[in-house]
C-alpha cells in the first residue's frame, strides 16, 4: 500500500492530482457547488439540452409508463421498443442503414474495435484520438499503429506499406482536448485508395456542428457513405446519456453477434431512449442553437486573442488556452473558481507534456454576459 500512496503524492507534487466536485443542481451555464452559484464553462452540454423541459418530460413519462430499469442486456429481454426507435431514427438521421445504442461511448468504442478485428488486422490511429479509441486499439487482437496528429502523409506511408488482412483508420471527428475537426476528406480518400475501412468517434461533433448537427463528415461535405463506421454520443449535445453506431447493416449485425460491450451489459433505461428521442427532435429543427453557440465561440476567441492568450485553431465549442506548466493550469483553475467560474485545468496525461491548459467549452445556454464575465476573470489573472 506504502507504493499507491507515494504515486499519490507524486501526483500532488507535480499539479496532476484529479479531485471531484460536487454539484448539487442540474447541468447548465448557472450551476451550484456545494449550494454555490457558479458559472459552469467546462460542461459537454453545447446545445443546452441537459435540463430542457421537453426533455426531462419525456423521460418521466417513460418512467410512469415503463419504469426505470431495463430488466436486462438487450440480447435478453431488455431490448426495449424505444430502444429500437431510437435506433432507427440515428439511422436515418446520419443516413446509414442501421444503428445499435450502447450504454457509453466508451463501451461503443471498446466493443467496434474489439469486434471487428483480429491479429491478421491493422487499426490506424491518430495520436490524439479520444482514450477510449486508443484503449479499444490495445485491448483488440489487432496491431495498433498510431500516427502524428492530423499527419496525412505519415497515414499514406503507413497504409501504403501494410499487408493487413483488414485496416480500420480511427479518429475523433472533433477533437476533445484541442477541438480541432480531423481531416476527414483525406482520411477517406487514403481509405479507399487502400481499402481501408473509416471509423469517426463524433461524441463532440454531432449535433453540434453539420446540417441539422449531422456532425463533422456533414460539416466537411462528406456523404454518409463516405463513413464506414459513425459513432456518436447522447451525453453531450443530447444532453442525456449512452451512445450509439450507425453503419451498414453488415457491420451493425456483427456488432450484435460480436461485441462484448453490447452483449453483456444491461440496456440503458428506456426512459434515456424517450428523451434522446425528443432531444433529437430538437436538434433536428432547431438550428438556432447552433447558431447562437457560434456566436459565443467567436466572442470568445476575439477576447482571448486581444488579452493575448494562446489558443489552438479550434471554431468549435472547445476552447483551449495553453499554458503549459500543470501547477500554472492549477493555479489559474482554483483562482476564477473563487471568482465564481467553473473552468477544469487539464494536465498530463490527459494532454501531452508541457501542454496543460484551461479547457473552456461553450454552449448555446451561455448568454453574451457570461462570456464577458469569464473574459474578464481571464483578464485578471493575466496583469
Amino acid at each position: 500500500m506504502k507504493d499507491l500512496q507515494a504515486a499519490l503524492d507524486h501526483r500532488r507534487e507535480q499539479g496532476l492530482y484529479r479531485k471531484r466536485r460536487i454539484l448539487s443542481s442540474a447541468a447548465g451555464a448557472e450551476v451550484k457547488l456545494n449550494e454555490n452559484g457558479t458559472r459552469c464553462f467546462c460542461s459537454n452540454d453545447y446545445l443546452g439540452l441537459a435540463n430542457h423541459p421537453e426533455i426531462a418530460q419525456a423521460a418521466i413519462s417513460a418512467i410512469e409508463k415503463y419504469g426505470v430499469g431495463s430488466g436486462a442486456a438487450h440480447l435478453i429481454c431488455g431490448h426495449h421498443q424505444l430502444h429500437h426507435q431510437l435506433e432507427e431514427e440515428l439511422a436515418d438521421f446520419l443516413g446509414q442503414e442501421r444503428a445499435l445504442l450502447f450504454s457509453t461511448g466508451y463501451m461503443a468504442n471498446i466493443g467496434v474495435i474489439t469486434a471487428l478485428t483480429d491479429k491478421h488486422d491493422t487499426v490506424y490511429e491518430d495520436k490524439l484520438n479520444h482514450a477510449s479509441l486508443i484503449d479499444a486499439g490495445r485491448y483488440s487482437d489487432a496491431e495498433l499503429v498510431r500516427y502524428p496528429h492530423a499527419d496525412m502523409e505519415n497515414l499514406a506511408s503507413r497504409l501504403k506499406n501494410s499487408s493487413a488482412q483488414r485496416k480500420i483508420i480511427v479518429t475523433d471527428g472533433v477533437f476533445s482536448m484541442d477541438g480541432d475537426v480531423a481531416p476527414l476528406k483525406e482520411i477517406t480518400q487514403l481509405a479507399k485508395q487502400h481499402r481501408a475501412w473509416t471509423m469517426v468517434d463524433d461524441a463532440h461533433g454531432i449535433g453540434v456542428i453539420g446540417e441539422q448537427g449531422k456532425g463533422s463528415p456533414s460539416h466537411l461535405g462528406l456523404t454518409p457513405s463516405d463513413i464506414d463506421i459513425h459513432m456518436g454520443t447522447l451525453g453531450k449535445a443530447f444532453g442525456v446519456s449512452g451512445a450509439f453506431v450507425a453503419a451498414r447493416e453488415m457491420i451493425i449485425e456483427t456488432l450484435i453477434q460480436e461485441a462484448r460491450t453490447y452483449v453483456y451489459t444491461t440496456a440503458m433505461p428506456p426512459a434515456l431512449a424517450a428523451a434522446a428521442l425528443t432531444s433529437l427532435s430538437i436538434i433536428k429543427k432547431e438550428d438556432w442553437r447552433r447558431a447562437q453557440l457560434k456566436e459565443r465561440i467567436h466572442q470568445f476567441r476575439k477576447g482571448a486573442t486581444q488579452l493575448g492568450l494562446e489558443l489552438l485553431p479550434s471554431e468549435t465549442a472547445i476552447q483551449p488556452i495553453i499554458l503549459g506548466d500543470a501547477q500554472k493550469a492549477l493555479q489559474w483553475s482554483e483562482a476564477l473558481m473563487n471568482k465564481g467560474i467553473w473552468l477544469s485545468a487539464i494536465r498530463p496525461p490527459t494532454v501531452p507534456k508541457g501542454t496543460a491548459r484551461l479547457r473552456v467549452t461553450l454552449s448555446a445556454s451561455h448568454s453574451e454576459q457570461q462570456v464577458d464575465a469569464l473574459l474578464s476573470a481571464l483578464e485578471g489573472l493575466c496583469a
